[in-house]
């Protein structure tokens, strides 16, 4: 590890606890600031994303996520004569308040950092701090022992996160306005799809206006398009492309390089794979909503 690095990681360190027991911990309203978001809701969105992925990866949300209080200051209004303030005790110009907050493991707050903005620069240095290598494999055994719908959300969250890494990376080649990234992400579409476009997918699968194609795909379509774009980003990179019309052949040469790789291979081509009935986004609202009726163990601070 470089000095320069080493210098950053302390952002994290100096939030860092131990229990009696000597574990490392941290506290989600403390990781929230250092991560560089401003409202509170939206971590909490990325944290459910991170529960979602904790469950799915094998290990109890509970252990690696428990719920705590924690017990903040908050102004109040001046009170009316005839008003009661129940629940808060009368100190002033201030009550306190309880709010939810997260005691982490080091696991949950390297899926954090791996589910939040990879725009962010701060996510990106967590991203390396809190990676743990001894867990990717443990991730990739239990992958293939996920049932069909999960493999799904798995897959998807990957996606979300390349296709946003290979948007800047078209952006650096020049694939600037929207116009210009509508072709490039069709290129790499009707590489892979044998001519279809995005629309031409959305039209056959029957979807509707608002609902996007890789909501409606299963593990086996997301991942041929997964790989398509990994090695899109690859390839732009490593060819240090710089023209928006390079980028665009690029990104439609990969899309075929994979689908003569699954025909090699002797296997189902994207466009003849089944279109799910659910919709991934509707998966992940169920079992969030499932996780969120589970009861945490509590520790108040």
């Amino acid at each position: 590890m470089s000095d320069i690095k080493a210098i950053e990681y302390k952002i994290f360190e100096k939030i860092k606890y131990r229990d009696e027991n000597g574990t490392e911990y941290w506290l989600a309203r403390e990781l929230v600031s250092v991560l560089g978001y401003t409202k509170w809701d939206n971590f909490q969105r990325v944290i459910d994303r991170a529960m979602l992925a904790c469950k799915n990866s094998g290990f109890e949300v509970a252990d690696q996520f428990a719920e705590v209080n924690k017990f903040v200051e908050m102004p109040t209004k001046p009170r009316k004569s005839n008003e009661q303030e129940i629940g808060f005790p009368d100190i002033g110009k201030t009550k306190t308040k309880a709010v939810i907050d997260y005691r982490l493991s080091r696991y949950a707050c390297y899926l954090i950092v791996q589910n939040g903005d990879p725009r962010k620069e701060l996510i990106a240095l967590g991203q390396t701090y809190f990676a743990i290598q001894t867990r990717r494999q443990e991730v990739q055994d239990y992958f293939e022992k996920l049932d069909e719908e999960n493999k799904r959300l798995v897959i998807r969250g990957d996606i979300k996160q390349w296709n946003q890494m290979l948007a800047e990376t078209a952006y650096k080649a020049g694939v600037i306005d929207e116009k210009e990234y509508a072709r490039f992400q069709n290129a790499g579409y009707m590489g892979l799809y044998g001519g279809e476009a995005v629309e031409d997918i959305h039209k056959r699968k029957g979807l509707k206006p608002k609902e996007k194609i890789l909501d409606f795909m299963n593990s086996s379509e997301l991942a041929a398009n997964l790989f398509r774009i990994t090695l899109a980003d690859e390839k732009i990179k490593k060819e240090n492309i710089a023209l928006p019309g390079k980028a665009i052949h690029a990104h439609n040469i990969v899309g075929q390089e994979v689908r003569g790789a699954i025909k090699r291979a002797g296997g189902i081509l994207p466009e003849d794979q089944p279109t799910p009935e659910k919709s991934v986004e509707r998966i992940a609202r169920e079992q969030i909503k499932q996780l969120k009726k589970k009861k945490n163990l509590m520790f108040d601070e």
